[in-house]
């Protein structure tokens, strides 16, 4: 990926790859932390005497504090400084990270991850203020690929990775090692970024559209609620797979780690694969509409042909499916912020992207606790897969009625 100048006048600042490759690391980094709850459950449900509904409150009251931050935060990377506000939110997600690991119950716990929730907000909209900024159309899928690789391989390395030390350590340790050790990555960050953040400093006439005209448009909730009908199923994996696997299919902690690994080391390799095909694609003359549309809303079909495949398939039918999903979302990641920086351009990536996450995440609220009083209920996942597969094919028809055109709006256009 060339580096892209923030400034035509020679000599200027330069946007490029070690940019884009340390906001890929940040989000593997936010996946990871936010990530080892799901992890640690098994151990934690034991240790601290906890129900599967209180587990999915904790899975749950992080997105309480992430929802909300998200206007907060595309508000921050439009009005002043998208570098110095990421900084800021890693710092304080990792903190929280580190904290989890001498929590003494369950209040403590709560409290935590709220403030980790505060932290991560920041991620998405900075990022994608950024890449809507410094990219053109035809490079945004892999870029948003890159990141999607880090949303993958946070996943897969908090699982296998962490599942394992879990075995040997037990959860707290691993706690402690995760949350200082996220803090290294504000080294490169500073160091790099340092000149650009200097140059964003600079007085400048504030383009970005309002809030108010985003809520207006009819793509913009399109679009949010084909982001939740996504992350409801993905956050359903996410968050309770290690549980599933362990007291559904009989494994122990490590073969848990190793077979949730290889299912979000699949979705890494399909989050590239699927934003390489694109930008070949809109390179050969594909429209922004065709290509993310055709991806995205195969990726939903997928979707929930993988959940229907886990509810009534057997043990060896279930693991499979668990596996199309990882390429059922990698198929979406790249479109589903490609399609957000497009609408929203360069003025207002941020602002769109940080109101398209929070509708989004509202999955991360609604999915841990349903699926947390099914199971209760029920003594088993069979329906919890089925209500993700009944909102994957929500988000097919949200994407392919409600976004009906993909290409930058004219925001002087809309506010006249």
């Amino acid at each position: 990926m060339a580096a892209i100048d923030i400034k035509a006048a020679p000599g200027a600042v330069r946007f490029g790859d070690g940019v884009v490759v340390l906001l890929a690391v940040a989000i593997f980094i936010n996946y990871v932390d936010r990530g080892n709850l799901a992890t640690a459950a098994p151990l934690m449900k034991d240790e601290l005497h906890l129900s599967a509904s209180q587990i999915g409150l904790l899975l749950s009251v992080f997105f309480w504090t992430y929802v909300p931050a998200q206007i907060l935060a595309g508000w921050l990377a439009e009005k002043i400084n998208p570098y110095r506000t990421y900084a800021l939110g890693l710092a304080l997600w990792s903190a929280s990270t580190a904290l989890t690991g001498v929590a003494s119950g369950f209040s403590m716990l709560i409290v935590l991850r709220l403030l980790l929730g505060l932290g991560e907000s920041v991620a998405f909209p900075c990022s994608s203020k950024l890449i809507a900024q410094h990219l053109p159309q035809h490079r945004l899928g892999m870029a948003n690929g890159l990141v999607a690789l880090g949303l993958s391989l946070g996943p897969a390395f908090g699982t296998f990775a962490g599942g394992l030390l879990m075995a040997q350590l037990s959860w707290r340790p691993v706690f402690l090692i995760f949350g200082l050790g996220s803090l290294l990555w504000l080294w490169p960050w500073l160091s790099v970024t340092r000149h650009l953040s200097k140059a964003d400093d600079e007085p400048k006439v504030d383009t970005a559209p309002p809030f108010a005209q985003i809520l207006a448009r009819r793509e913009a909730w399109g679009a949010g609620l084909g982001h939740f009908c996504n992350n409801y199923a993905f956050y359903f994996v996410i968050s309770w797979l290690p549980l599933y696997l362990v007291k559904t299919r009989g494994f122990t902690v490590s073969q848990m780690a190793e077979v949730g690994g290889m299912i979000y080391l699949v979705y890494a390799a399909s989050s590239m694969a699927s934003g390489w095909v694109q930008d070949r694609w809109m390179a050969a003359g594909g429209s922004a509409t065709q290509v993310r549309k055709t991806v995205i809303i195969s990726g939903h079909l997928l979707t929930a042909a993988a959940m229907l495949g886990c509810m009534l398939g057997s043990a060896p039918v279930a693991i499979a499916s668990l596996f199309v999903a990882g390429v059922a979302f990698g198929l979406i990641s790249p479109s589903l912020y490609a399609i957000g920086q497009t609408l929203g351009g360069p003025r207002g990536g941020g602002k769109w992207i940080g109101f398209q996450n929070c509708i989004g995440n509202i999955a991360g609220i609604v999915a841990p606790i349903v699926t947390g009083a099914v199971v209760d209920r029920t003594g088993e996942f069979t329906w919890a897969f089925a209500v993700a597969g009944v909102i994957a094919v929500a988000g097919a028809l949200s994407w392919a009625t409600l976004v009906r055109k993909i290409a930058p709006i004219a925001w002087q256009a809309a506010a006249a």
